[in-house]
Parts: C-alpha cells; structure tokens; sequence
C-alpha cells in the first residue's frame, strides 16, 4: 500500500472531530512508549485542539503531532506531548512537517519557548528536533514507565536565548 502512496497523495489536516480520535490512539498506541488513556488525549485534544494536526493517506491517520500551550512561571510554553509516523511511512519528512506545522500554530499563539521529552535512545527523534534548533535542556532519569531515560529538549522562540541557540531563522524569530 505505501509503494503506490506519493507525498503528493499525503494530506496534512488539523484535527476537527472525536470521530478523528480512534486513528489517532491507535497510531500513538502503536508507535510510543507509555500507555495513554482516552481522558490523556481529551485532555489535550479539546482544550487545544489547534494545536493537533494530523497527516492522512487515503483515510488513514499515518502521523499525528498533539501539543499545548499554556503559562509556566513567567513564560508562555507550548509542549509536544506526542508525534507518531506510522513505521512505513518514515523518511518521507512528515514528522518534521508536523513539528512545523505545531512550531508555527504556538507561534502564532506568542510561544516563548517549545518544549518537549524524548526517550534518550531514540535517536531519529533528537536528529529530527535538533535540526530544528532544539536544544538538550536535561536528562531525566527512569522518566518513562518502562524504565528509560528522557532528555527534556527546549526550543527558545524570543529574545537572546532564540538568537544564541537558533540558527533556523524559519522556526524562531529574531529579534
């Protein structure tokens, strides 16, 4: 099926309807680690629902990025809570299309920082955030269920820190 599926047949859309909500657990169930419950994706899914955008082929969900955005402490932070590709549409960029696509909606919300956590094995996840100007902030220990260690990865959007730690002028502004 994915032999005869071009990227020019993959569609990016943003989430619209519970009825959307099936393709995305099961993707995410699929490809992460920890085990979400239905309340997880309901918490992030409805009270930012602008923040989620999902990439189709054909009508199934092949990738799905779920995000926040809210206050912490002085700052405006959005968080990725989950990206998923279904395994044999990788290499094909739509994990980084959907973190553009998130990257550009938190913008626009006035986001001073993006931040997020990675199993610290999973290396196509720190390429893929690193080239987009993330940086390693901490290791955090037995962070997942299953034992494994995270790094917390940041991504300054405003001010000196974006100017220092950015050079991908398209992802955080200059200022």
């Amino acid at each position: 099926m994915t032999q005869n599926i071009t990227n020019e047949d993959i569609k990016y859309v943003p989430y619209t309807s519970e009825l959307q909500l099936p393709g995305i657990m099961s993707l995410i169930e699929n490809d992460l680690s920890e085990p979400y419950s239905i309340y997880t994706y309901r918490y992030f899914i409805n009270n930012w629902p602008n923040l989620c955008f999902m990439t189709m082929a054909e009508d199934q969900c092949i990738g799905v990025i779920i995000c926040k955005l809210d206050k912490h402490r002085d700052a405006l932070r959005g968080y990725i809570a989950m990206l998923a590709v279904k395994k044999e549409y990788r290499k094909r960029k739509i994990g980084t299309s959907l973190v553009k696509m998130a990257i550009d909606a938190m913008k626009k919300q006035d986001a001073d920082e993006i931040v997020l956590e990675t199993e610290y094995t999973n290396l196509g996840a720190l390429s893929l955030y690193h080239n987009l100007g993330f940086i390693r902030d901490k290791r955090l220990y037995r962070y997942y269920l299953n034992g494994v260690d995270a790094f917390r990865l940041k991504l300054f959007c405003k001010g000196e820190q974006a100017n220092e730690k950015s050079s991908n002028e398209t992802i955080c502004d200059k200022e």
